[in-house]
């Protein structure tokens, strides 16, 4: 640390109790109170150099100075140098010294070299000059930042630790650590203020790259900011204070809505998991929507590289676990920068207008965007965010009290290329039944049509050919698939009817709970084909393929009455045809009754059928 001596007679002032005063054969006379302390001192040394004593006491020998900044010791050392009494400054007072030097009027028009003039040109030379001595100054000016900034004090100790962070050739080096950034320990023990402002012109002199800043950032968050929890955020008193907790919540908000306004312009600066904990923070905090949204806006760019852990963000406003509005502004985001990299024409977001948009007018945006090869995401990226969302999906259907539009709307929010696969998607669907058993027919239906059956895997497809908790059509659907798919295949594939077959006998016992007495006459017809064994012992490709086509004949009776199912859901529909029958025992034979010729014309009639069901459920 850099000292600077100032006066060279030795020291005569003495303390007895309250009163401080000097040795001399001159008697005093001038009393001044300063902070409880009653200084005797002489007119003359103080009023040659001091504008402020030489108003006071042209009336009055005795003066009061209420609210002198430093107090009485900041005083002695002014009047010390009136005297010429040795002075020893340094960071650790000189800001104490200027405030009270500029409040007793120790200017130039006073006297020339007084302690003022004196005081700026040791900090200009030499302290500013000094990465610790700046700094050190820099913190010491907010005890007095009304005084600092009317001095101008702020401003020049922010300049140079700006200049000492981005000059590479400045003595700066000298002090760093060797963590990168060097500087960005020493700076988060800035308040955030003066953090901010450092920050700002760090930025404006365009020499430090986003990442050096964005460490930065993470740096002083670590330091500052509290742990986010699940029920809410914890105080950390690391600056010792103990003020309350709504001083401490606002500051904490500040800091975070600072701290957003700080991030560099360059993606990837910061990490998406650095970013979602702050928004975490912001919404724990009840931080500003402007600030919000720029964190929403900034992690969409790079979700690509978050974990299920960061998404799941505490929501303070609702009685829901986790914070669904804010991932789904997320998404939304995602969308629309995805259509305008493609340069798709700006589309409202999914519920900007009252209603959601359909999955194909969500998919073909994020096809588009997908071909663009400047901004938007690759197609790597998109199935790793659906993976992403759909295990955010699994966490969120745990909770009871998530509304089933919210999760509907965020698992149709990503587009069909982004999801290979719908094995998660269909276990978070499955978790959310699970946890609502309370739902009706109409809203089982609604949630299940996010599921595309064709892209389960085996094990899933099984798992969902025996879920009691699924409408019977997506039963029936899973059924159908996985018969095709068998069909297709040749030796090996007659093995995987046997599996499938445990999706018939769920089938089937739904059926003979519908039918009574009746059933049992179908249960024996279809025992063959429920055991994995179709009913004539023909384990070749053609006997699969008849097999495959009995289901695919049941799916299509029962996706006819879809419509009318949701109009009267307890009974079932009147068939204009003479003799279809009405009871679920007489749709199962039914299905038994089918001639098992020319299977490969039912399934040219199922297939385009069935793709274009998927299609207007989508809209």
């Amino acid at each position: 640390m850099k000292l600077m001596k100032l006066g060279a007679r030795p020291d005569t002032f003495f303390t007895s109790g309250p009163v401080r005063s000097v040795y001399t054969e001159v008697a005093t006379d001038l009393q001044i109170l300063v902070d409880h302390c009653l200084f005797r001192l002489h007119k003359f040394p103080l009023l040659s150099k001091c504008l402020l004593l030489q108003d006071l006491c042209a009336d009055s020998d005795a003066v009061e100075l209420p609210g002198f900044p430093g107090g009485a010791e900041a005083f002695e050392a002014c009047a010390k140098f009136c005297y010429g009494i040795a002075v020893t400054v340094g960071a650790h007072n000189v800001v104490l010294l200027r405030c009270a030097a500029a409040h007793l009027g120790m200017t130039e028009a006073a006297d020339r070299g007084n302690l003022g003039a004196k005081l700026d040109a040791f900090l200009a030379s030499c302290l500013l000059r000094r990465w610790r001595d700046a700094l050190a100054v820099l913190r010491a000016t907010a005890r007095h930042a009304a005084a600092c900034e009317e001095l101008g004090v702020t401003s020049r100790c922010v300049e140079a630790v700006a200049i000492l962070i981005t000059d590479p050739g400045s003595s700066a080096s000298e002090a760093g650590c060797s963590s990168s950034p060097w500087w960005a320990p020493d700076v988060s023990e800035l308040g955030v203020d003066l953090f901010w402002r450092v920050m700002v012109a760090v930025k404006a002199a365009g020499t430090v790259k986003g990442r050096a800043v964005g460490d930065a950032l993470k740096v002083y968050a670590r330091r500052w900011l509290p742990n986010v929890a699940k029920s809410g955020y914890l105080v950390e008193q690391t600056d010792g204070s103990t003020g309350s907790a709504d001083v401490a919540a606002t500051n904490h908000r500040f800091l975070v809505e600072k701290m957003a306004s700080l991030l560099p312009a360059e993606r990837n600066a910061v990490s998406c998991s650095f970013l979602l904990k702050l928004l975490k923070a912001a919404n724990v905090l009840c931080a500003s929507a402007a600030t919000k949204a720029e964190l929403m806006r900034r992690a969409a760019l790079q979700l690509e590289d978050a974990s299920v852990s960061d998404l799941l963000i505490p929501s303070c406003a609702s009685e829901t676990l986790y914070d669904v509005d804010a991932v789904m502004g997320i998404l939304e985001e995602l969308a629309l920068r995805q259509a305008a990299a493609a340069g798709i024409p700006e589309a409202s977001p999914p519920h900007a207008r009252g209603h959601r948009r359909s999955r194909s007018a969500e998919s073909s945006e994020f096809e588009g965007a997908r071909r663009s090869t400047s901004a938007a995401a690759s197609h790597g990226a998109m199935v790793w965010i659906g993976r992403l969302v759909d295990g955010f999906l699994m966490e969120v259907a745990k909770d009871p009290n998530l509304p089933l539009n919210k999760l509907v709307a965020i698992a149709e929010a990503v587009p069909d290329c982004a999801r290979p696969e719908h094995d998660d998607l269909y276990r978070a669907v499955d978790t959310y039944l699970r946890v609502h058993p309370e739902m009706d027919k109409s809203s089982r239906k609604k949630l299940c049509r996010v599921l595309n059956c064709r892209k389960l895997s085996e094990t899933a497809s099984m798992h969902a050919a025996q879920n009691e908790l699924l409408p019977l059509r997506i039963v029936v659907q899973v059924l159908f698939f996985e018969n095709a798919r068998a069909a297709a295949l040749s030796g090996p594939g007659a093995s995987r009817v046997a599996g499938v077959a445990g999706g018939v006998k769920a089938l089937l016992a739904k059926t003979r709970e519908a039918g009574g007495e009746e059933a049992t006459m179908d249960e024996q017809r279809l025992r063959g084909l429920a055991g994995g064994v179709p009913g004539d012992k023909d384990w070749s490709v053609e006997g699969l393929k008849r097999a495959a086509s009995r289901i695919s004949t049941l799916r299509m009776k029962l996706e006819e009455e879809e419509d009318d199912d949701d109009a009267d859901d307890g009974a079932f529909v009147h068939r204009a045809r003479p003799g279809l029958v009405r009871s679920a025992s007489s749709r199962v034979r039914a299905l038994c009754a089918i001639p098992a010729g020319k299977p490969k014309r039912m399934l040219s009639r199922l297939w385009p059928s069935s793709r274009s069901i998927a299609g207007s459920e989508r809209h």
